[in-house]
């Protein structure tokens, strides 16, 4: 049976005993019970009432955080001519096909890879490597798009992407523990609002049934659903 460390024990008997709470209370709580040396990250895990085994109940989706992540993110685009220029203004931090062999060779310091259309076939030859990884670029999430601007300025300014799995939840971080409460809050609330957006027409019941918010470390923290009842 799995055992929880003293820490994160003492940091749950913090937590109060009863109805779930407002946002606001839930991230001053997450910001108090924060154990870890380093800046953990505060992340989000929603429950939703869909089946993902059907396309038509998938649910994915990018939102921009307003008050970013609290990461430095390294973008990476292929691109040509251009659209390679743009992408270099806009403050992309390595740009142009030749990073396509270097990946094939073994290089990997990126975080987001953004592709402009005409270059996808050869980036399709990545798939074996970028997928596993989560770092294929795809159309749905905004990273396969020709206006590389936007793109690189979106990712760098706090853009994430959620997406389902399979047991029906989906998990985002929404910034870090050294955030002041009311910029956790803003992203939060974008966040939820983004997938409260994002339910598919086929989904019946009850779509939000359970949110949960903690730090890396720290223990979850049930919050109030009622706001996002349908």
């Amino acid at each position: 049976m799995h055992t929880h460390g003293k820490k994160y024990t003492d940091a749950a008997k913090r937590l109060p005993i009863g109805a779930p709470q407002s946002a606001h209370a839930a991230l001053e709580l997450v910001k108090q019970t924060a154990y870890a040396k380093f800046d953990e990250t505060v992340e989000v895990s929603v429950h939703l009432g869909v089946d993902p085994r059907h396309a038509d109940q998938l649910v994915r989706g990018t939102v921009v955080l307003p008050a970013g992540t609290g990461k430095s993110v390294r973008v990476l685009v292929i691109a040509i001519g251009d659209k390679a220029r743009d992408a270099q203004a806009a403050g992309a931090d390595f740009v142009g096909v030749e990073y396509i062999q270097k990946i094939k060779e073994g290089w990997m310091d990126f975080d987001v890879m953004i592709a402009t259309p005409d270059q996808m076939g050869q980036v399709g030859q990545l798939g074996r490597l970028l997928g596993p990884r989560g770092l294929m670029p795809n159309p749905k999430a905004g990273t396969v798009t020709p206006d590389v601007t936007r793109a690189v300025r979106d990712t760098k300014a706090g853009k994430i992407e959620f997406r389902v799995d399979k047991g029906g939840n989906l998990h985002a971080p929404i910034g870090k523990v050294s955030f002041a409460v009311d910029a956790l809050q803003t992203n939060f609330n974008a966040l939820m609002e983004t997938v409260v957006r994002s339910k598919p027409a086929a989904a019946k019941g009850v779509y939000i049934k359970n949110v949960v918010i903690s730090s890396t470390m720290g223990p979850g923290i049930t919050i109030d659903i009622t706001p996002y009842r349908s």
